[in-house]
């Protein structure tokens, strides 16, 4: 059997921030709007620092408005909900994205809540995830929404295929399962505590693995010429690169996985280039559903 096509994030996610960009750069002729992101980073966590600045450069390059505040991981609570509202009153924002994970003391929760949820771009607020089940207009997490259109776009149609979400988080998990529901798959949801998981994955035509463990999939995990779609980013020592150093991985041992999988994402360069191109698609349309003007088909 021919080894799997590698599907390529960073080339679908250049293109759909080209396509964001080129609807930015029409929403502002024809109706002189230009759509707004605000994130907000407290402390200074070195993968949130630079995680930020890479979305901070690119909605300036699809032509947004970008709106970045640094606060101490010192800010109290109320400083921080305070900015949030602040946010939701102006009207050049258009999508809100507070960093996580809060410095300890900060009640992430009370926070995320606190978003106007028509502003909500990471598509966490209780409202945003009532929306999303119920099947009703809203914004869906970031990661969530990139997997679906790799997977559209490896596959097309995704009616009756038979799908597999390893891992029940709220930021991928769980709405990624809501995301394929919706696309008429028939959905199994699977995790540490599955019993005989190796065989769950096996019935899977779609395998998206998101449970945060270093090459947990094997090869032997995952049926002939299934798509496979990696979410995981995990450090693991790479002595061959020097004393000291590491390497990114999936969660799926790419290495015998890619040998049986039809097609599967790289890490990096599968599921990770797509968030930020999501998070720029997702705050486009929320500019557009906020003035009721027509949304791109993006």
């Amino acid at each position: 059997m021919a080894e799997a096509t590698v599907i390529d994030g960073k080339a679908v996610a250049a293109e759909l921030r080209a396509r964001v960009a080129a609807e930015t750069a029409l929403l502002k002729e024809r109706h002189g709007v230009t759509p707004g992101l605000a994130v907000v980073l407290v402390g200074d966590d070195p993968a949130s620092r630079v995680y930020v600045a890479n979305k901070a450069k690119q909605t300036v390059e699809a032509g947004m408005a970008s709106f970045e505040h640094r606060l101490s991981a010192a800010t109290p609570q109320d400083e921080l909900i305070a900015l949030v509202r602040q946010f939701n009153a102006d009207p050049t924002v258009d999508g809100i994205l507070v960093q996580l994970p809060l410095p300890g003391p900060l009640d992430e929760a009370a926070v995320i809540a606190t978003i106007d949820p028509d502003k909500d771009v990471d598509g966490l607020h209780v409202i945003s995830t009532g929306r999303l089940w119920s099947g009703e207009e809203g914004l869906a997490p970031c990661t969530p929404v990139g997997c679906l259109i790799l997977l559209k776009r490896t596959l097309g149609e995704l009616k009756g295929k038979r799908a597999l979400v390893l891992g029940r988080s709220r930021l991928v998990g769980k709405p990624l399962a809501a995301l394929l529901l919706g696309e008429h798959c028939t959905v199994t949801m699977a995790h540490s505590r599955t019993a005989d998981l190796a065989e769950e994955c096996r019935r899977a035509e779609i395998l998206v693995a998101a449970v945060g463990k270093a090459r947990m999939v094997k090869g032997d995990w995952i049926r002939p010429g299934a798509t496979v779609i990696d979410v995981g980013i995990n450090r693991v020592p790479a002595p061959e690169l020097g004393e000291g150093k590491t390497r990114l991985v999936g969660d799926v041992d790419y290495e015998s996985a890619v040998k049986v999988a039809g097609a599967i994402t790289p890490v990096p360069g599968g599921v990770g280039p797509m968030t930020i191109a999501c998070l720029l698609r997702n705050t486009l349309i929320a500019a557009c559903r906020r003035r009721a003007l027509p949304e791109p088909a993006i």
